[in-house]
């Protein structure tokens, strides 16, 4: 017995430890803390720092939203007073590494602490008044671009993170033409970015990463913008003319990405060209298919109002002997009363 009872304790001394899992909203916030602390205010959000973020989404669903909540307390504390662009930056850049890299339960509870209605005043990602104070311009415009940004993200839809075919043929209109247009809109928005600082002795490595990853999600906005135009030129003849109008006014927004950048320096600035050529192809023809839904729209409701404009009108004797009495008719072509004849 004593033997079994050592056998199980050296197993148990000499096993791994398993890694804690933090819970509390204390341990959320001293994590978050040290992840997005001011100094240095140039640099990203280390590796183990990450790392123990990460940590969170092994845990319970407690402890995933505690870290949320500890991200969205953070921020706002950021942006109050003068603001803390470096500070309020790291938060923005974490949180997109974590949406990117985090267990479905983290991105689950961030998801659903960033996303409130900007109408409520709860919105964390309403970041775009964003005060300069004792912030650099550059420092404070990004933090202002990254907010924007992330908010497009998360209105992106829960796709896989390559164009699957199946998953696109299985969508039905409407929902392609609205994943079309999330995703236009992510490459609008980064087509806006403010220009980054200039390299100098000590460029701002945090800055680079905010670049970085809105990088990445051009890269991907463009990927899954050409997928669905081209699925949605398999399927064109099926839309209807509300569908078709709105993948018209899309395309033309794709359309708009190939123009000259404010910043012709940005290689990202612009959609590319052949993603730009299939978007103006298909929009031609979608054209073509507003049209021919307007005009059969057309001959429908003509049909339907020649089929229903029974004009017979019933005129007593005694009425048309007073002369004066008015008649309704079910019909609206004689706008709704005439006098009796005489």
């Amino acid at each position: 017995m004593g033997g079994l009872k050592l056998r199980r304790l050296a197993s148990t001394l000499l096993s791994p430890a398993a890694p804690p899992s933090p819970c509390s909203a204390a341990d959320a916030h001293h994590a978050v803390a040290r992840a997005t602390a001011h100094h240095p205010p140039t640099a990203p959000p280390s590796a183990h720092h990450m790392d123990a973020l990460l940590a969170f989404g092994r845990g319970s669903r407690l402890s995933a939203a505690a870290l949320a909540g500890a991200f969205v307390d953070r921020l706002r504390a950021a942006a109050s007073g003068q603001g803390d662009a470096a500070v309020a930056l790291k938060c923005l850049v974490a949180l997109r590494v974590l949406l990117a890299r985090g267990a479905f339960i983290l991105r689950d509870q961030v998801l659903a602490a960033l996303l409130r209605h900007p109408a409520s005043g709860r919105n964390p990602l309403a970041l775009a008044a964003f005060p300069n104070g004792r912030s650099s311009f550059a420092a404070a415009s990004w933090v202002r671009f990254s907010a924007r940004l992330l908010e497009l993200v998360l209105l992106l839809p829960d796709a896989p993170s390559s164009p699957d075919a199946e998953y696109l043929i299985a969508l039905p209109n409407p929902h392609l033409v609205a994943e079309l247009a999330a995703f236009v809109a992510v490459a609008d928005a980064i087509r806006q970015a403010p220009p980054p600082p200039s390299s100098g002795p000590q460029p701002n490595a945090l800055i680079w990463e905010a670049v970085r990853l809105a990088e990445e999600d051009r890269v991907a906005a463009e990927r899954n913008i050409a997928a669905r135009v081209r699925e949605m030129a398999e399927r064109l003849e099926t839309l209807s003319l509300a569908d078709a109008v709105e993948l018209v006014c899309v395309l033309r927004r794709v359309e708009e990405g190939s123009a000259a950048p404010a910043a012709p320096e940005w290689k990202w600035a612009g959609l590319d060209e052949r993603v730009v050529g299939e978007a103006r192809r298909l929009r031609e023809r979608a054209e073509g298919v507003v049209l021919r839904r307007t005009v059969e729209e057309r001959r429908m409701v003509r049909r339907d109002a020649g089929g229903s404009t029974s004009a017979r009108v019933l005129v007593s004797g005694r009425a048309t002997a007073a002369g004066g009495d008015v008649v309704r008719f079910g019909s609206t072509r004689w706008g709704g009363v005439v006098s009796a004849w005489r």
